[in-house]
């Protein structure tokens, strides 16, 4: 007969499991594993999804940056596509080492790519003084004017297959995360699955560290509740 196990031996292995597992785990899985309800693991999983969040919040990216907007979701049938999409818009920001090797990543969900959110998510994401290389996109013109030294560059698959190679790698690594293992993401929930991404990619080079720290995190950060996360007036 297994040992009845306490909402405290479940709180441990849910963070055991999201620490281990790098492409996540769903609340399905985990309603299925200890026999809760889904909605009780679903709010389990986003507070540790919150703490994720929390931890990275409290770092900017620095030295040199690739930013770019990329976009999650299924396409409306007939809808516009590229930058006009309505897929759920995006920006992530990549820094790089001296020999351009990865670091650390951010992303965060937008309303749109007009010039103002583009200089805002910066301004959250990434410290004055930093050298961020980007496309030629128009909304990203004003990062000079704003304390950082930007350097754009034509994106040609042909003619410059190394522009940004890194970022657009993991984007995809990211689309393909989210894609498989939680499905129909609402926009108002896609941003602690990124910050989930994000948390894990950061420390990538300390697997065997990521219990403790994830355990640490969660300790550490204020709670959420299920009211507040599906929109519920108090």
């Amino acid at each position: 007969m297994h040992k009845k196990r306490t909402p405290l031996m479940i709180w441990f292995w849910a963070i055991h499991l999201v620490a281990s597992d790098k492409r996540g785990i769903s609340a399905v899985y985990l309603s299925q594993q200890f026999g809760i309800t889904y909605p009780t693991a679903w709010l389990l999983l986003h507070k540790i999804r919150k703490a994720m969040t929390d931890r990275d919040n409290g770092y900017t990216l620095a030295g040199i940056v690739e930013m770019d907007d990329f976009f999650i979701g299924a396409p409306t049938e007939g809808g516009k596509r590229g930058r006009g999409t309505e897929k759920t818009k995006n920006i992530a920001g990549l820094s790089l080492n001296k020999p351009g090797h990865p670091l650390y990543l951010k992303m965060q969900v937008i309303n749109n790519l007009k010039s103002s959110t583009v200089l805002q998510v910066a301004d959250h994401l990434i410290a004055k003084g930093t050298t961020i290389y980007t496309d030629l996109y128009s909304s990203y013109c004003g990062l000079n004017k704003e304390g950082y030294t930007h350097m754009a560059e034509e994106f040609n698959h042909t003619d410059n297959p190394d522009h940004q190679k890194w970022l657009h790698t993991i984007i995809s690594n990211a689309k393909a995360v989210i894609g498989g293992t939680y499905h129909g993401l609402e926009k108002k929930h896609l941003q602690p699955y990124l910050g989930e991404f994000c948390y894990r990619f950061n420390r990538r080079k300390f697997p065997r560290q990521l219990f403790n720290c994830l355990l640490a995190a969660c300790a550490s950060t204020d709670t959420v509740t299920y009211d507040e996360l599906v929109g519920v007036p108090t």
